[in-house]
This record gives C-alpha cells, structure tokens and sequence, in this order.
C-alpha cells in the first residue's frame, strides 16, 4: 500500500462538494454492486441526502488542492430512540485513488468524532458476493476487517444487480465498553467546531 501524502487533507463536507461527490458515487452505482441503487440520484437528491446526514452525522472529505478524492459519513443505524448509540458508516473513495490509505484516514476521522458524539458501535452494510464477481470485489470487507470490525449477519440472495443475486452481510465495532447508565448521545452539529473550525 502506498503512504497518503502530506498534501491528502480532510475536511467537512460544503455544499459546493456535491457534483463533485456525486460524480465519485455514480462509478459504483454504474459500474459495480457496492451499492444497489440502479440509477444515480439527481444533485437535488444527493444534496437533500447530504444535508439529511450532516443534521446529527460528520460528513467528511478527503481532498487536495487540486481535487476531491473521496467522502465519507455516518449516519443512523436505525432511527428508533434506542438505537442512538450505533451509528452506520460509509465510506466511497474515487475509483481511480484506491489503496493509497484515503479510506484510512477517513475512518480514523470518524471514529474520532464518533468517540466524542458518544457513539459506542460503527456498523457496516456490505454486499457480498457469492462466488468471485467482476462488479464486487472483497476490498470492504477486507478494509472493515482490518479495522476491527466483525461480521455479525449474514443475509443471502438480498439483492439483484447486473444479472446476479448478492448477499448482504453486517459487520460491526464495539468502540467502547457500554456503560449503565449510559451517555447521551451528542449531535454532530453540536461539536464539529472542535473538529473542523
């Protein structure tokens, strides 16, 4: 793997990102069974979607001067009360810059903030493949796994996509033993000056 550059920085998501973000999401909703949206959504979704996200979730870039490279985000597990303390994470990279350590840092990022929003679990929804398949390599669950993350569920035959059905499986994180009682969750909105000013 090659080492991020010095010139690799991450910063909050503005809404001026949005084509740019879009344009990365569109190679996986197009080209691959990362995700199993069929049609690319409109800038007004994606932006709507953004803006949706960043009421209580970090939404993070990955940029240089010159270019964005890749985004990610949490967001809510589940939207029941209970579920506050798990939060779901996302992480697209431009299909061009992989294994260069940008999803690394990404993630070091949100789990950070995660720590200080009181977010005890990171889960993540993955599809799988069934046998090997050109629209969905192994690359998330290998990068989840050496994050510390855990399969936890497995569903079979969920999703079909480019004339294939595929599995989806749950990985998660336990960040943080879980106290009692425990701490209340902090917005996102609530902190991110310490963060990212």
């Amino acid at each position: 793997m090659n080492i991020i550059t010095p010139d690799i920085k991450v910063r909050l998501v503005k809404n001026a990102d949005a084509p740019a973000l879009l344009n990365i999401y569109q190679y996986y909703v197009e080209h691959t069974a990362i995700t199993f949206e069929y049609t690319t959504p409109t800038i007004k979704e994606f932006e709507k979607r953004i803006h949706n996200i960043s009421l209580k979730y970090p939404y993070l870039v990955a940029y240089t001067d010159q270019e964005i490279l890749g985004f990610a985000y949490l967001n809510a597990f589940h939207p029941r009360a209970a579920y506050i303390w798990a939060a779901e994470i996302s992480i697209y990279l431009s299909h061009d810059v992989q294994h260069r350590g940008i999803g690394s840092l990404l993630y070091a990022e949100l789990e950070k903030i995660a720590a200080a929003q009181n977010i005890l679990n990171i889960n993540a929804c993955i599809s799988f493949p069934k046998t090997a398949d050109a629209h969905l390599p192994l690359t998330s669950i290998l990068f989840h796994e050496k994050k510390g993350f855990k399969k936890v569920a497995h569903f079979h035959d969920v999703g079909y996509k480019f004339d294939t059905w595929f599995d989806m499986i749950w990985m998660e994180k336990n960040c943080s033993f879980h106290p009692v009682p425990v701490k209340p969750f902090i917005s996102y909105c609530d902190i991110k000056d310490e963060f990212y000013a």
